[in-house]
């Protein structure tokens, strides 16, 4: 008879899994190499467009000051610009760049890759419950 898996326990080796193959594909970096904060906030402006700096402080859950500071860092880097918000001339839109799209894309590419030759080590009945997992776990990210 397998082991009772309980959802505490379960949850534990989730968290600390997870926590660590997050961390190791972040690793991989594009040619910038940007922090985890400037490269989410790259990441936001790929997903939902131009956004102002009160928008992607919330999505990012930072304060508006840290926002400024991460934005106003992309903007010298040339990854991302600033302009004026056309449905409130009072508000400034943040806007990713052509080198910004294409940090994200290097970046993504790097860290799919990464993952992509780990899985080759795998079985293809080891990559089949991952790929359940792997659905599993979006289903739970998604509550």
């Amino acid at each position: 008879m397998p082991p009772v898996v309980t959802a505490p326990s379960l949850a534990a080796d989730l968290r600390v899994a997870l926590s660590r193959a997050n961390r190791r594909v972040r690793a991989e970096r594009g040619s910038a190499g940007l922090s985890d904060p400037q490269f989410s906030v790259l990441a936001l402006l790929t997903r939902n467009g131009p956004m102002t700096p009160g928008q992607l402080a919330d999505a990012d859950r930072v304060q508006p000051p840290t926002m400024t500071r991460t934005v106003n860092c992309l903007v010298e880097l040339g990854l991302v610009s600033k302009g004026e918000n056309p449905a409130d001339g009072r508000q400034v839109v943040v806007s990713l760049t052509e080198q910004g799209v294409a940090e994200v894309r290097e970046t993504r590419r790097r860290r799919n890759a990464w993952l992509a030759q780990r899985l080759t080590d795998l079985t293809p009945e080891e990559r089949a419950t991952l790929s359940r997992a792997a659905d599993l776990l979006r289903r739970i990210a998604e509550q």
